[in-house]
Parts: structure tokens; C-alpha cells; sequence
């Protein structure tokens, strides 16, 4: 069965090259706190570009992709 996903594009701000990754979680609105960023990402529940990624502050760039339950998250650049 085909996992089927709510996608979100997610633009930076202009002048801005990455977002944390939790930051992201947060504004994006698929976590409800800061905190519960960090538990979702610490317990390995949030995959970037396909690998599990477990570093809260990761630095996410305009092209990557974050799935996260059943969303899936496109960072855009800011053109």
C-alpha cells in the first residue's frame, strides 16, 4: 500500500539559506511546541530526504524534503 501524504511547501524567508529542523516542524504546524519537536525528532520519527534524521537543529536547505507522520514537507528558496 502507497503511504499518501499531505504535502506542505515550506518557503524561506528572503536571505535565509536554511531552517533548523525543528523550527521547521513548528512553523509548518505539524507539532503543537518547540518541545515536541525535539521528542519527535529525537525519537526518530522525522525523515529527511528519505534517512532518519536526529539532530534537532539540523540545517534544512531550499530542495530537501521532510516527512514527518503523514506529511511531507518541500523547502522552497524564496525567489
Amino acid at each position: 500500500m502507497v503511504q499518501k501524504y499531505n504535502k506542505i511547501t515550506f518557503t524561506l524567508r528572503e536571505g535565509e539559506e536554511f531552517i533548523p529542523l525543528i523550527a521547521l516542524l513548528k512553523a509548518t504546524g505539524v507539532v503543537e511546541s518547540g518541545s515536541e519537536a525535539q521528542e519527535v525528532v529525537i525519537a526518530g520519527m522525522v525523515r529527511r530526504n528519505g534517512e532518519v534524521e536526529l539532530r534537532k537543529r539540523a540545517k534544512i536547505t531550499a530542495g530537501e524534503v521532510i516527512v514527518f507522520q503523514n506529511f511531507e514537507i518541500e523547502v522552497e528558496e524564496n525567489v
